[in-house]
């Protein structure tokens, strides 16, 4: 069937303009602002009911965007054909982790979860919230998660520690090729310091600024949230780190 013109209007403005762009003082579109826009600039006149079963009709939904990051990385294409390169050309004696950095509260991260239609599920939270830092690194030959003990701040140390706790758990190989983000304190003076007694056996690379989704283990912290920080239960940071380490 043929949509009708007014619909190729509105999917147009919606998908590619916003109310600012005509002069509105909002953010977003509503029905309303539609039916105005379209009786004013095509002499269409529609109420904005029409408009939201029209939208509906064309499989628009109202709900949460996605954010994504705005900036990008100039060098995100040679830092990524870099990254290969080295995954692809790994002697067995060497070993890459992709490392990060999660963050635990004792505040419950609030998920869905089904409930009484026309009841709201409550989660008890303690009020005043309590976190820990988490280093982690996957390990990519074999998909190994190696997490150390965690910390009260996400710093230099922590990373150091985690650096240093690679450097004895992976002994067996002769290098190390630690991928990971531009945090500030991931290329510091103390990390510099480490890496003058121990560069020869640990090497760093870094990925590209603003890219959070090149690192796999991204969705390793996902799954940690998904499985134990939403909506948990826990009294105390102590007791919800044990589930997160289990």
């Amino acid at each position: 069937d043929t949509i009708p013109f007014w619909q190729v209007v509105v999917c147009g403005g919606v998908l590619h303009k916003t109310p600012q762009d005509f002069g509105y003082f909002r953010t977003r579109w509503s029905c309303e602002i539609l039916a105005e826009l379209l009786e004013e600039q095509h002499g269409i006149e529609i109420s904005g009911e029409t408009i939201r079963r029209g939208l509906h009709a064309l499989r628009f939904a109202w709900r949460r965007p996605r954010p994504i990051v705005g900036l990008s990385d100039p060098e995100y294409t040679a830092k990524m054909r870099r990254i290969r390169q080295l995954l692809a050309t790994l002697p067995a004696d060497e070993v890459a982790v992709f490392q990060d950095e999660v963050d635990v509260h004792l505040n419950p991260k609030i998920g869905s979860q089904w409930m009484p239609v026309g009841e709201q599920a409550t989660v008890e939270t303690p009020g005043n919230n309590v976190k820990r830092h988490v280093a982690g690194s996957l390990a990519w030959n074999t998909g190994t998660l190696l997490v150390s003990t965690h910390a009260a701040k996400r710093n230099a140390e922590l990373f150091v520690a985690h650096l240093d706790d690679l450097r004895r758990r992976l002994r067996g190989y002769r290098q190390i090729h630690v991928i990971c983000d531009n945090a500030p304190f991931h290329d510091c003076r103390r990390v510099r310091e480490y890496l003058q007694q121990w560069g020869h056996r640990i090497e760093l690379h870094f990925l590209p600024k603003y890219s959070p989704e090149t690192n796999p283990i991204e969705r390793v912290w996902w799954h940690l949230h998904e499985t134990i920080t939403r909506n948990h239960r826990c009294r105390t940071i102590d007791e919800l780190l044990d589930l997160a380490y289990d």
